[in-house]
């Protein structure tokens, strides 16, 4: 009898402790799921919940799913140049965030361009293309590169098409890729496949799981840091879901910047208004997309902030401060997709495929 007594004494202390268990794993997690902290809100509303464009998973026999795939062998395809050496990922590289990781890049015959190339990740959200915001969408910029002098140097799209066209694999895949078109392979379609390639250039960080609710994805140094970005006026310009690249700014509203040769977006509109008035960069993975500013006359994320804050701001900040917002800066931090930053295999050319230009 006080054998099955003690047995039932003990059966009823483990049931109570598995109770008060389950209550404490509750309570903790409805703690987690209240609600979220104030620097949270904050941020979501300077830049959204993470609101990235979700890359579309089209099917593979799907015209889209087509045109991904015809856009991925094109970007990187050199014979869209005159020389045969240049394609997008030369300056675009995929395999270092989108950038080639020069002040200015290197075209045709060994050309430097005016400006420094900016990442192509997340380009699809941006306002405009290019630093002045010439073009208007992924299709328009897709083109100016290939007819560029100085960049690709293609002399005439038609020389463009005639490439492309002797090439037996890209006649079928233009045909797959744009059913119904009575003439598939066309300077429009090229860009078309090229841009609708770009759109699925999207990354996703630490960041981004922090505005969905994880604290503990951002250290304490990069929270503080992105309280002095809000604070300080950075997400004046540096907002929505890329942190960037949805409007334009002057550069020097507090002090001249120092390089006047490039007048930035008058050269397009001729408004006096425009005059050193760039497109505002966006920031996510600007970790890797050094080096910085239209110029691309800074080499590190803190001499940038410095520089932002001299120039922009004057909010006069703190070495403490500076490294938090570089620390911040660097949550924005992601990868491409593998599949998207690996060369794919290129068709080849034809006996009549027309040949390198000087």
């Amino acid at each position: 009898m006080r054998a099955r007594r003690l047995i039932f004494f003990v059966f009823l202390v483990f049931l109570v402790l598995l109770v008060a268990c389950n209550r404490r794993q509750t309570d903790s997690r409805q703690s987690q799921a209240g609600p979220p902290a104030e620097l949270i809100v904050q941020a979501r509303a300077a830049f959204g919940l993470g609101e990235l464009p979700a890359r579309p998973v089209p099917g593979p026999d799907t015209p889209l799913g087509r045109r991904i795939r015809l856009g991925h062998r094109l970007f990187f395809e050199p014979r869209l140049s005159a020389s045969e050496t240049i394609s997008c990922n030369s300056c675009h590289n995929l395999a270092t965030a989108g950038v080639d990781n020069r002040t200015t890049s290197l075209g045709h015959n060994f050309q430097a361009g005016a400006r420094n190339a900016p990442t192509v990740l997340h380009a699809a959200v941006q306002t405009a293309q290019f630093w002045d915001g010439r073009a208007p969408d992924l299709e328009a910029q897709a083109k100016g590169p290939v007819l560029n002098p100085k960049e690709m140097a293609m002399p005439h799209p038609v020389l463009v098409v005639a490439r492309l066209k002797s090439i037996p694999a890209y006649r079928r895949f233009f045909q797959e890729s744009f059913p119904g078109d009575p003439d598939p392979v066309s300077f429009d379609n090229m860009a078309q496949a090229i841009a609708d390639f770009e759109r699925q250039l999207v990354t996703y960080s630490a960041f981004d799981r922090y505005l969905q609710g994880d604290e503990s994805a951002l250290s304490d140094q990069a929270k503080r840091g992105l309280r002095v970005f809000l604070t300080k006026g950075c997400a004046g310009c540096h907002n929505g879901p890329t942190v960037g690249g949805t409007r334009f700014a002057k550069m020097g509203v507090v002090r001249p910047y120092e390089n006047t040769t490039d007048e930035g977006r008058f050269a397009v509109t001729h408004d006096a208004a425009d005059r050193f008035v760039f497109k505002a960069p966006l920031l996510r993975n600007v970790e890797r997309t050094y080096p910085y500013f239209h110029d691309g006359s800074v080499w590190t994320l803190a001499e940038a902030v410095e520089t932002m804050d001299e120039h922009q701001l004057g909010a006069n900040l703190s070495r403490p401060d500076v490294d938090a917002v570089v620390a911040f800066l660097r949550s924005l931090t992601g990868e491409v997709p593998a599949e998207w930053r690996t060369m794919p295999e290129l068709p080849s050319s034809a006996p009549d495929t027309p040949r390198p230009l000087p």
